[in-house]
């Protein structure tokens, strides 16, 4: 019930102007969902959700934009921190980490909303991952390195 809801939540955002959660509230009830302010805005938290300003300057709800790349990975120090080399060949991209660290840090790779990446592959302390072109593998490869540089 709660995915239903929470899809219909999005749908609603995305298709009407919604500025309060009353407004939502009463928008989810009228499709058949008995909601309380609770749920709503624990929803309203879960998703993610944000208001921005619209052109009449009012505020709306909105869902967040999606990163694309590495940088939408929620890596924290210590996992940026294994990573000990990074390079990439053709269309390849080849992560050394500590040993016992490539599957943690394959899993945060993977989690990357990107259509360039094809997969990864973790052993103990090397990840293979693919991308769909020579410039992908390298525009990534790059910012792999620049997270290493941030910390």
């Amino acid at each position: 019930m709660k995915n239903l809801r929470q899809d219909k939540i999005v749908s609603l955002i995305t298709n009407y102007e919604i500025e309060t959660q009353e407004e939502l509230i009463g928008m989810l009830r009228k499709e058949g969902f008995q909601v309380t302010q609770a749920t709503v805005s624990r929803d309203i938290r879960e998703l993610k959700l944000t208001k921005v300003l619209t052109g009449r300057g009012s505020y709306r709800y909105t869902v967040p934009a999606k990163n694309d790349g590495v940088q939408a990975i929620k890596f924290n120090r210590a996992l940026v921190g294994s990573i000990i080399g990074v390079d990439y060949a053709i269309n390849n991209i080849v992560i050394k980490t500590y040993p016992g660290l490539a599957t943690a840090v394959a899993t945060g790779l993977d989690s990357i909303d990107s259509n360039e990446i094809l997969g990864c592959v973790a052993g103990d302390d090397t990840i293979i991952m693919i991308t769909r072109t020579e410039n992908g593998a390298k525009d990534i490869s790059t910012r792999i390195h620049a997270l290493l540089d941030s910390i």
